[in-house]
């Protein structure tokens, strides 16, 4: 085929195959809800119809109203005598929504529900109106959950230390985890298919453990490298290095609904991102992860032995306070236990996978959780103080621990801004309650002064003069200043508008200090010629305490009369207030004389006076500059997030349908009984208990905490757990499908000091790990979950963010740090434009990256062990026409053409090895080598080869691992 028979932008084709693709790829949606949909069902449905609507909707109703049930999920469906209260799908026609709105019933009767409850109720509808609950039949008794009955359920039963099953096939197995794997394969008589091809295979086991592609120069040594343990050595490079843990601290940043905002008015918490490090620096040094669960829950509660491990401890517990909560809520009472609700969510999904919260109205519909254990823990939570209230409530910020030396500094500049403080204190003590108690020294209008009167705001001035009003002593709006600097280039000009020639006494007004030139020169200029004076502007002044006289001169109208001030030769500040030309004749000139130049004893009392108030205020003022300074270069503390203490542990009553206001029995505080054998923890009397309940979480006997984070591990490698349920291990959940797997691993994980990064390496060293993702599935497997070949799985939204930025040349690999303005008070409108790893971009609940919400990002106001993976149109329609995939697409088109490269061949398969990993084939090389050839006759070669990585970037094998 002839290049010129390709159409200009084929671009444009292949990406619209790539579209086309979506759809032939997409799995159908299940009817049956997802695990999100009924988590949203139990955290803000179930609550408000148990609170509002269950007194006169329910079985149990003493007087029905209207003959509907909404205790159910028949109930709603089928609906009262108006007729079905809920049509899934249809906010329109659901009856429940119009009363809510008060369009038609009003429901609740008392009054309305805030807005954000409404629109709750309508994303629940629209999405479907998943609701797990049943139609309650009335047997006289209620339901009594048997303990020991549920203890059968696979999950509460000791986690066992299995034996390594026998296989046929002995040298398949490349460690015991194989063994498990093939045992199941062979019983149901299936085969593993062959081995991941090795470019195949180093990019799986990049985006594994460090969620960046690897380079075509690590691709290359890795396929070359004849040595049995080049594979090994390749995954301990990769476990050791620094970008490890931010690739494994964003997967658990999923499980803790890590944000940095609230939902409410998008208000940001400027300290979270200390936490996003401590997570990821957790993993890169392998804590323990025992360690690592008591941290989280009870770190402020923990002897620590140094002061890194002082602030970690700290920093841990930010784990219990992310929660997006509506913190205007006024009943501050059930705004607590709203947010305990939410902290016992994350604590019992995150580290138990069971979902206690549903127990927080009723006894647990599936599971063998009596409300009673729901309070017993809640209780511990609620003995902690997480949010300081106001009219908007908020979460708590301490200070960090710092150093001895810190510690010193800070206590001194204490010392310092206390002893300034007192001193100002002092000062101010020493002023009269009212400092214009005398009326002779106050501030003055120009109108109020007799004679011709000329303010310092109608001067001429030369050169740049300060206005101020510090010292209340002036006339008109102020007097200026020279700021005592620019010697010899101001000058300032008092022209009076004279009514007549005559005599005038010329006066000049000031505020003095000790800080003023003592050398001022004054001129006046009169029709005796010209006249010049040095004031001492330190003394104060005679004449009412704001003017000295400069003489009395003769003025005529038509010839000059001003007086001018410079600010030449003088050391200090020049102040220039008013100037005031006062009309005399000969006869009284004598007594105004004696009358300016002699005060009586009166006046100078007042004029001492004056001038010790004027010495303290300048006094206080320069210790007020100083105070500003001083605190200005205060040690900067950093602050964490985190929980108080009470002073007091004390049991929580149970909450009557969850009600706050309705209160029943005392639940004593205790843990979760079907996962406790022996002899419960004792809660103190003096401390909530935290530490004691993480200490029971981590306990290596506990059946089900080192499972939930072994299939954690396993899922996060897979993509699929071997409990695909990876937040439920309770009967609604799945069960796993190797068990006897599962335990194997949770057992080594315990016995090897419970270290992430073992457990990690021992599954990827695995054969298994490293199957090709092609084979034939079985028929009677066709979920693949005995693992016959790898699970295909698409890149996260980070990890295709991250390789293009990589494959570009833009990834900034600086680490940590907050991400953010210092200053950023709300998270609406905010871009992050910044090419660091996709982990440092702050997670604001109302302004996330765009690619994270075409890319299934994880919801981060609930636990998200597991995120769902689409497959849709608009997913294509973002890497077609989204300015950064253009952006960077250009960026690595620009490198690719400023690199050397024998001919164009060369420097295709460069690209398919940068973007895909693998060389392209015959067919695509030709296909690829026509389209730049073509589109850089068209427009030019740079143009060419961006829509070329452009198409690249859009590949289903990009997106995808095999």
């Amino acid at each position: 085929m002839q290049a010129q028979k390709y159409p200009v932008n084929m671009l444009v084709r292949i990406l619209l195959l790539l579209v086309v693709s979506q759809f032939l790829n997409s799995e159908i949606s299940a009817e049956e809800p997802t695990s999100e949909q009924l988590d949203f069902f139990e955290k803000k449905i179930r609550p408000v119809l148990v609170t509002h609507c269950y007194e006169c909707h329910a079985a149990d109703s003493k007087n029905l109203q209207g003959g509907l049930l909404l205790d159910s999920r028949d109930g709603l469906l089928t609906g009262g005598d108006s007729g079905p209260a809920v049509v899934p799908n249809d906010i329109d026609e659901s009856l429940l929504i119009s009363a809510l709105k008060f369009d038609s019933f009003e429901m609740p009767p008392k009054g309305k529900l805030p807005e954000h409850v409404i629109a709750d109720f309508e994303h629940w509808v629209r999405d479907g109106a998943a609701d797990p609950r049943e139609a309650i039949t009335t047997t006289g008794k209620p339901r009594e959950i048997d303990i020991e009955a549920g203890r059968s359920h696979w999950a509460y039963q000791p986690v066992s230390n299995p034996a390594i099953p026998e296989v046929y096939d002995q040298s398949w197995p490349a460690n015991e985890i194989d063994h498990f794997i093939l045992a199941r394969l062979e019983a149901a008589s299936h085969k593993p298919t062959k081995d991941a091809d090795k470019e195949v295979l180093i990019r799986r086991l990049y985006f594994s453990l460090i969620g960046l592609p690897p380079t075509p120069v690590e691709i290359e040594a890795f396929v070359n490298n004849p040595s049995p343990q080049a594979y090994e050595q390749v995954v301990d490079e990769l476990l050791n290095s620094p970008h490890f843990g931010e690739r494994w601290g964003r997967h658990w940043l999923d499980v803790v609904r890590y944000a940095e905002s609230v939902t409410l008015r998008g208000f940001v918490m400027p300290e979270a991102w200390r936490y996003r490090d401590y997570v990821i620096d957790t993993f890169n040094d392998d804590r323990p992860y025992d360690q690592f669960v008591i941290e989280q829950l009870a770190g402020d509660l923990i002897d620590s032995t140094s002061l890194e491990q002082r602030q970690r401890n700290l920093i841990a517990t930010t784990f219990l306070t992310m929660g997006n909560s509506n913190l205007e809520d006024q009943d501050k009472q059930k705004l607590e236990m709203d947010f305990v609700d939410e902290q016992l969510d994350v604590i019992s999904r995150g580290f138990l996978a069971q979902t206690i919260t549903c127990a927080r109205c009723h006894d647990h519909k599936f599971d063998p959780i009596p409300t009673r254990d729901y309070y017993a823990m809640a209780g511990i939570l609620k003995n902690v103080k997480a949010l300081n209230h106001a009219n908007i409530s908020k979460w708590i910020e301490v200070p960090l621990p710092v150093s001895n030396e810190v510690r010193q500094k800070l206590d001194a500049h204490n010392a310092s801004v206390t002893a300034l403080e007192t001193s100002i204190a002092k000062l101010k003590s020493q002023l009269p309650a009212n400092q214009n108690t005398t009326p002779k020294y106050q501030i003055v209008a120009v109108a109020d002064l007799p004679g011709i009167v000329v303010d310092d705001s109608e001067a001429r001035k030369v050169g740049t003069w300060k206005d101020s009003q510090s010292f209340k002593n002036y006339v008109g709006d102020g007097y200026c200043h020279d700021e005592a600097n620019g010697k010899g280039d101001k000058t300032i000009t008092f022209l009076p508008k004279l009514p007549k020639d005559g005599r005038y006494e010329v006066r000049f007004a000031y505020s003095h200090s000790v800080n003023r030139a003592v050398d001022v020169p004054i001129t006046v200029f009169s029709a005796d010629g010209e006249k010049r004076i040095l004031l001492n502007q330190k003394q104060p002044p005679k004449i009412d305490g704001r003017f000295v006289s400069l003489g009395t001169y003769r003025f005529e109208v038509a010839g000059q009369s001003f007086v001018l001030v410079e600010n030449k030769g003088t050391t200090g500040h020049v102040i220039a207030d008013a100037v005031q030309f006062l009309p005399v004749d000969e006869s009284e000139l004598a007594d105004q004389k004696s009358s300016n130049q002699s005060s009586t004893k009166e006046e100078e009392t007042q004029l001492a006076e004056l001038q010790k108030f004027e010495s303290i205020e300048q006094e206080i003022q320069s210790l007020e500059v100083k105070l500003k300074k001083l605190e200005k270069s205060a040690p900067v503390i950093p602050k964490t997030m985190t929980v108080l203490e009470e002073d007091k542990g004390e049991d929580l009553p149970i909450h009557i349908r969850g009600n706050v206001h309705n209160l029943g029995e005392i639940a004593p505080r205790g843990v979760l009984q079907v996962a406790n054998y022996g002899a419960a923890p004792m809660m103190p009397s003096d401390e909530s208990g935290r530490l004691e309940l993480a200490k029971w979480m981590a306990d290596p006997e506990h059946p089900l905490t080192s499972q939930v984070m072994t299939n954690r591990v396993w899922h996060w490698l897979f993509g699929v757990g071997l409990v695909r349920t990876v937040d439920n291990f309770g009967t609604t959940g799945e069960s796993p499908s190797h068990p006897e797997l599962l335990d194997y691993l949770s057992t080594r994980f315990v016995e090897e000091g419970w270290s992430v990064k073992k457990l990690i390496r021992s599954i990827v060293m695995s054969r298994t790990y490293r199957l090709s993702s092609v084979g034939t599935t079985p028929a009677t497997d066709p979920e693949n979950r005995l693992l016959s070949h790898c699970h295909r799985n698409r890149l996260d939204a980070e990890s295709l963010r991250d390789a293009m930025l990589s494959i570009s040349g833009q990834l900034d690999l600086t680490p940590g740090g907050r991400t953010f303005p210092e200053n950023l008070s709300s998270d609406y409108g905010f871009q992050f434009k910044e090419p660091l790893r996709s982990v440092y971009a702050p997670v604001f609940r109302n302004s996330l990256p765009e690619i994270f919400e075409a890319f299934d990002f994880a919801n981060p106001s609930m636990v998200s062990g597991r995120r769902n993976v689409s497959t849709v149109a608009p997913q294509a329609l973002f890497l077609m026409n989204h300015p950064f995939v253009r952006k960077q697409a250009s960026k690595t088109a620009t490198q690719l053409l400023s690199e050397s490269f024998d001919d164009a061949d060369s420097r295709i398969d460069h690209a398919y090895m940068l973007t895909i990993a693998r060389h392209p084939t015959n067919t695509e090389r030709k296909i690829s080598r026509d389209f730049i050839e073509s589109t850089t006759q068209l427009s030019s070669s740079q143009e060419a080869w961006t829509q070329f990585v452009q198409s690249l970037f859009s590949s289903l094998e990009f997106r995808y691992l095999k």
